[in-house]
């Protein structure tokens, strides 16, 4: 691939203005001292983030951490590419698609992982993975969806070969499997419960059998992390902080979450329900898994899983690994 292409095709292609009203007044925001700016998607994960920023952690540290809602990784990724973000909040298999020599960032800290958050629907006469061999299963193509299904396929002999994929995304996968115009489909919570509860079929897998597959973490622009190494080490400390008040108060952080996080999950209920379906990494998690340059962590083993999927399927614009895609220093620098 040519170099700059990556960037100008996807700026040209998806940063437009859409998402320059998307954006509003971050734009710029990640060349400012003091100032972090993020975009994800809605998602229990996230909450942290927000816990840390209205307990006044990132503050208290000098830091400003600006939070935008970008339902579209392809957008918030088009955003961090063009400067107006300094990163994302997304998982790492999602994003180390976008990694290219003209668009450098990196993993700084984890936030969480999907353990029962994601799953496979299957109507009630499938009973094991093999018996989807030739079905038609309905996913949101390219994205985590993808890649866990692959893992998990891959974990019992299958591959995304044996099966038909229907392009959608994982609401409309389950309103397809609900509406019973496919045998199965990958989505997440809330969608896993409506199908447990309405007798629509059953969860056949989830994540929670395959921890640290999907993995949610803040990735910097390289530049940001070189220029700014005192906010990034703010943002990391101050989710260590957060983390560490979600296990002293659980109650009066998911309610703090669940109004910053909003959407879907803004009654303080719903996002607790949520969050059983994921498990919050704090420092000593986040040490394990990232490890270090010398002696990297089990998220080394995701991101080559990760990239030969998304390699095999065409959908990377350069080889990536621990290396090119972590950077553990603001972890192993915390007590």
């Amino acid at each position: 691939m040519k170099k700059g292409f990556f960037r100008k095709a996807l700026l040209n292609t998806v940063l437009g203005t859409a998402l320059a009203a998307v954006l509003g007044v971050a734009a710029g925001a990640s060349a400012e001292a003091g100032t972090i700016s993020l975009g994800h998607t809605t998602w229990v994960g996230y909450g942290p983030l927000y816990l840390a920023r209205d307990l006044g952690y990132f503050k208290e540290q000098g830091l400003d951490l600006d939070l935008q809602v970008i339902e579209e990784a392809s957008l918030y990724m088009a955003a961090a590419a063009s400067g107006k973000l300094s990163g994302s909040a997304s998982t790492i298999d999602e994003i180390l698609k976008y990694r290219s020599p003209d668009f450098c960032f990196k993993a700084v800290v984890a936030l969480d992982e999907s353990y029962g958050g994601d799953g496979l629907v299957v109507s009630s006469d499938i009973t094991s993975l093999a018996q989807l061999k030739g079905k038609t299963v309905a996913l949101n193509e390219g994205s985590t969806s993808e890649f866990w299904l692959s893992y998990v396929l891959g974990q019992n002999g299958l591959s995304l070969k044996d099966i038909e994929i229907s392009n959608m995304s994982a609401d409309d996968a389950a309103a397809a499997f609900i509406a019973r115009r496919v045998p199965a489909a990958v989505t997440w919570e809330p969608n896993l419960t409506n199908v447990r509860k309405g007798n629509h079929g059953k969860v056949l897998a989830d994540s929670s059998s395959t921890p640290g597959v999907i993995v949610d973490v803040v990735a910097l622009g390289c530049e940001v992390i070189e220029k700014q190494p005192k906010d990034v080490a703010a943002l990391v400390n101050g989710l260590a902080k957060a983390n560490a008040f979600i296990k002293a108060n659980p109650e009066k952080a998911y309610e703090i979450m669940a109004k910053g996080v909003g959407g879907y999950l803004k009654d303080p209920k719903d996002f607790a329900e949520s969050a059983k379906g994921v498990r919050f990494y704090d420092a000593d998690t986040n040490k394990v898994y990232l490890g270090t340059a010398a002696a990297p962590g089990p998220i080394a083993e995701l991101i080559k899983s990760a990239d030969a999927t998304w390699s095999t399927l065409g959908k990377t614009r350069m080889k990536v690994d621990y290396a090119a895609m972590v950077d553990p220093a603001f972890v192993t620098a915390q007590p």
